[in-house]
């Protein structure tokens, strides 16, 4: 099955440096852009952009909780009506800053802990869709692949907006199809065992969860990281797998 990469960028802060996105940016096929409430300020973001639309790669909004101090890491209990403010603002600015520049915003990919709010929760994951929808131009909406990715189409379908399921390379599944909580033993899989999961993702559409048992999540997308050189030479890596 074809695989794109994903990877989120854009999460420097004045004069704080978060990843490295110019070693990145070659490499993946999708930019998920910070829109400046748990990272980025206007000049990163228009940097972001411009070394995207350098590098022909696919952009797309990475909105969160108002937490830039938690960097988007802590839950919020948000009213609907301001959730759904809350992202559009967000989405406008980027999208904003993209048609000056010449490109466009083709989906949007929730952050952090909007993002594990919204997978667990419906109501959530119903405003976040909602946010999107209302949207002035069409959007499609970045989420997990999980054996329940039937029933989010469904739920999106409704909402007239596509979606883009992503799997992630680095991380271990829990027998339930999540993602294996970081507080665990075996979280965050070593560089041999990402690899292994990549070629089984490209070839199979499945992972192998904490218990041994294989589940289907046919992903269209990959997450990857970039936070340091060993994180770039992985994403290399990878793209070395998944375009064979």
């Amino acid at each position: 099955m074809s695989l794109l990469l994903n990877c989120d960028l854009g999460e420097s802060f004045g004069a704080w440096t978060m990843g490295l996105d110019d070693k990145v940016m070659p490499f993946i096929d999708q930019a998920n852009i910070a829109c400046g409430f748990h990272a980025g300020d206007p000049v990163v973001m228009k940097k972001t952009l411009l070394a995207a639309k350098r590098n022909n790669v696919m952009v797309g909004a990475h909105p969160s909780y108002p937490d830039i101090a938690g960097f988007g890491r802590r839950s919020m209990k948000l009213p609907p009506i301001e959730l759904i403010a809350i992202l559009q603002y967000q989405i406008a600015a980027l999208t904003g800053m993209a048609e000056n520049l010449g490109v466009q915003v083709h989906y949007v990919k929730p952050h952090g802990a909007l993002y594990n709010d919204m997978m667990a929760d419906g109501h959530i994951r119903s405003a976040v869709m909602e946010a999107i929808t209302e949207c002035h131009n069409p959007l499609a909406f970045m989420l997990q692949a999980t054996p329940d990715s039937g029933i989010h189409r469904e739920e999106a379908k409704a909402f007239g907006i596509e979606v883009l399921f992503e799997a992630f390379a680095d991380r271990c599944y829990d027998d339930n199809g999540a993602l294996l909580s970081r507080a665990k033993e075996g979280a965050v899989h070593s560089r041999e065992k990402m690899l292994e999961q990549v070629i089984q993702l490209k070839e199979q559409g499945t992972v192998t969860t904490i218990g041994g048992h294989q589940i289907a999540l046919a992903p269209d997308s990959l997450c990857v990281h970039g936070d340091n050189m060993d994180g770039v030479h992985a994403i290399e890596e990878i793209r070395r797998l998944i375009s064979q």
